[in-house]
């Protein structure tokens, strides 16, 4: 029988993206994917800077890049097309080293996410196989599954098994975890097309229509990809809305049949679900295995992003030894990761109340989080919960990724490490495990990111949240302390 380090059910963009974090590790690592091949339509369409981020980890940034489209912002407008609210999103290179959106082709990622898996010896995928039976026995987890493609039943081991196995969960339903409702159920019908030629009218920005009677959300995606999302009432049909007839009847304001074609119509009920339990022993969950969210922020693919490159590092931890307690370690995943997704989750439901109810500025202006009178609205960026971090209020924040010297990205030249960022006075003299890079202000321009994060110097995790803030060498020191081993090598390092 086979044994793993960590088994993972479900190979979409959370579940490949943990295998190659895992691979990269060195871990042992089983892929068990249901269907033959990735979905091949439109699903997905939004990522951040935060996750190109982790696509550069594993290799595949420089792919991804060309194949997304300029996301410039939104625009919340009444029925008459005025402005309502602004929310631009920045160009350029941002604080994570990457433009802050990227509105993308769920496929294309796919497709560059498996063919990248070529170059992770350590992983092994195994498609059209079905898991029915997960055992936790205590110092491993039991497997079974069946190879559809053989009409074959077979068993391995694991010492963990993640389930990327999106919202209707098989590892959820063994962890036995309720679903917390956030209290937003409602059908939306979701509009694919492929115009035959560019409608410069139809613009960049995406618009959320904010019209009471029938709610509305425009999306431009990469090429002549365009997409609508749009409120179902309460005494239509699925089935019937969804009809091509239908579709372009409520597309008319936008779009006629004979300038695009229709690549996917479907109606789906949005919800906002967090899981009560993220793991139980050796079971744990990521992606939409754990939370639900409406679309109106596009971070249900980050969500999951999010949640494996919280995860990776403390499993390889935890699978060669290096810590004392893998449990403690493995319980700040929830811990940190949970309250991040659910405020994530509350705010794409209060944006989804506005879009269905508000007519006014005013009424989108009071109820935003930021309701300061302005008519812009700021991008959200919640810390991480209570885990690893010292008990600061800077404890748990994203930190950018400076450029060195030679212009390189920090995390192409420390993947996967502890990294002390310090103004070079404060890093003079300071005693450094071997296994913690450093990078001064004198190295790279991460003054200008201290400055953003507000102290002299941090310690980054390898998933690149702070541990704490620091101002004197006795506060850095006291940070170093809670720096656990690198979790790329093969053995626990000397302190230097």
């Amino acid at each position: 029988m086979d044994h793993y380090d960590v088994a993972i059910v479900g190979y979409g963009p959370a579940g490949a993206t943990l295998a190659h974090l895992l691979g990269q590790c060195g871990l042992k690592t089983l892929v068990l994917e249901r269907e033959g091949a990735h979905y091949h339509l439109p699903r997905a369409v939004h990522f951040d800077a935060e996750v190109m981020r982790v696509f550069q980890w594993i290799g595949i940034a420089d792919q991804m890049e060309p194949k997304t489209a300029i996301h410039p912002g939104m625009r919340f407008v009444d029925g008459q097309g005025n402005l309502l609210l602004d929310w631009p999103r920045p160009q350029g290179e941002g604080p994570q080293g990457w433009r802050a959106n990227f509105r993308f082709h769920q496929p294309d990622l796919e497709e560059v996410l498996r063919a990248h898996m070529s170059q992770r010896p350590e992983v092994t995928v195994r498609t059209r196989c079905e898991v029915f039976h997960i055992e936790d026995q205590g110092d491993q987890v039991a497997l079974r599954f069946e190879d559809m493609s053989r009409g074959k039943v077979e068993h391995v081991t694991a010492k963990y098994v993640v389930g990327c196995d999106g919202a209707r969960s098989l590892v959820r339903r063994y962890i036995e975890s309720d679903m917390e409702d956030y209290g937003f159920h409602e059908r939306w019908l979701v509009v694919d097309v492929i115009l035959h030629q560019d409608k410069p009218a139809l613009g960049d920005h995406s618009i959320q229509y904010c019209v009471p009677e029938r709610p509305a959300t425009y999306v431009r995606t990469p090429g002549m990809r365009r997409r609508w999302e749009i409120t179902v009432l309460p005494d239509e049909d699925s089935f019937d809305i969804a009809k091509p007839d239908r579709v372009w009847e409520l597309l008319s304001e936008w779009l006629t049949p004979d300038e695009a074609e229709l690549e996917r119509t479907a109606v789906y009920t949005f919800h906002s679900l967090v899981a009560k339990d993220w793991r139980k022993g050796r079971l744990i969950l990521a992606g939409d295995a754990c939370h639900q969210t409406p679309p109106f922020m596009g971070q249900g693919m980050c969500a999951g992003t999010r949640d494996v490159a919280n995860l990776y590092w403390k499993l390889a931890l935890a699978c060669k030894g290096l810590v004392a307690d893998p449990d403690q370690l493995l319980d700040t995943y929830e811990s940190e990761r949970k309250p991040n997704a659910a405020e994530y989750i509350k705010t794409a439901v209060r944006l989804g109340g506005l879009i269905n109810t508000a007519g006014t500025e005013e009424a989108l202006r009071a109820a935003l989080p930021a309701g300061d009178g302005s008519a812009r609205m700021e991008s959200i960026a919640p810390p991480i919960g209570p885990g690893l971090g010292d008990d600061t209020e800077q404890a748990g924040r994203l930190f950018g990724q400076p450029r060195m010297a030679d212009g390189q990205r920090m995390d192409d030249v420390y993947p996967h490490q502890f990294v002390v960022v310090a103004e070079a006075a404060l890093a003079e003299g300071l005693t450094l495990p071997n296994h913690v890079a450093l990078v001064t202000t004198d190295q790279s321009n991460s003054a200008d990111h201290l400055a953003r994060f507000g102290a002299k110097a941090t310690v980054l995790r390898p998933d690149r949240h702070t541990l704490g803030g620091a101002d004197t060498a006795e506060e850095l020191q006291a940070l170093l302390l809670r720096v656990l081993p690198n979790p790329i090598t093969t053995q626990q390092p000397e302190m230097a």
